[in-house]
């Protein structure tokens, strides 16, 4: 059986995150794994599970169908010039970098590259991502469900609309940033009146999982979720009149703007 060879130009934590996933997922046996970075060390560690190393960016897009671009937004252009020397419009490529778009990445390789978009998230790293996707006209069926394949390895894999890659990020990119500022405000709330940081972290993180697995799976709305807590009168309704005072979900929408915003911006520069 002829394996897919997939590159990854940049092996940080979100990369080297990526081909580990792949790595011991179950389509494993019809991959091979290609990896560059300028820090030669990253990739001499992703060599021990059978990672094989490149000089380049040059050569990585030279030997494979699939070219994942794990790099930052800021460098992505230098990248690509350099992917262009050996480039084609066969080869696929994959950017999981904050606003970048597919006309970008053609502009920098090939006329009619054909460009897979995708916005991972940190839980990747423990096997628990959650990762939107889309595609140009120019990908096949059959090559964007390698990727697609290769995402849900590592998690959750949804395909959405291409002109609204950068919208997701705050739903999913950078959402994890965002719960975890709401973590800290709770843990720090429960240190404040005597009670010890490790019972409420493993508490409040377990709520959280817990509250998650009711949204996909309990069949309710949030707002009936909510409503299923709220007991009148009570404890929880106290709270969440706070919360409606203070404009919590304006605050939330404030932010998302923000954020999008931003992807906006790296997306001109």
């Amino acid at each position: 059986m002829n394996k897919v060879n997939i590159g990854f130009i940049g092996a940080g934590n979100m990369g080297s995150a990526i081909m580990r996933g792949i790595v011991s997922c179950s389509m494993a046996e019809s991959i091979e794994l290609f990896a560059f970075d300028p820090d030669s060390k990253k990739v001499e560690e992703l060599s021990e599970i059978g990672v094989t190393p490149c000089a380049s960016e040059s050569e990585l897009t030279k030997k494979c169908k699939f070219v994942v671009l794990a790099v930052k937004p800021q460098v992505i252009s230098g990248v690509l010039e350099k992917c262009a020397e050996s480039a084609d419009s066969d080869k696929v490529f994959v950017s999981i970098a904050a606003g970048i778009t597919d006309e970008f990445v053609a502009q920098k390789t090939v006329p009619d590259a054909k460009v897979i978009l995708v916005m991972p998230n940190t839980p990747l790293l423990l096997g628990e991502g959650a990762s939107a996707l889309s595609r140009n006209e120019r990908v096949t069926d059959e090559e964007f469900e390698i990727i697609l394949n290769v995402f849900r390895s590592c998690g959750k894999a949804e395909v959405i609309p291409k002109d609204k890659m950068k919208e997701i990020i705050a739903v999913n990119g950078s959402s994890p940033a965002f719960i975890y500022l709401f973590a800290k405000a709770f843990i720090d709330y429960a240190v404040s009146v005597g009670i010890d940081s490790k019972p409420a972290t493993e508490l409040f993180a377990q709520s959280l999982t817990g509250s998650a697995k009711m949204i996909t799976d309990s069949g309710y709305t949030i707002d009936e979720l909510i409503k299923m807590v709220s007991s009148p009168s009570g404890t929880t309704l106290a709270g969440l009149d706070r919360l409606y005072k203070r404009d919590f979900e304006e605050i939330v929408r404030d932010c998302c703007d923000n954020c999008t915003k931003r992807a906006y911006e790296l997306s001109q520069q």
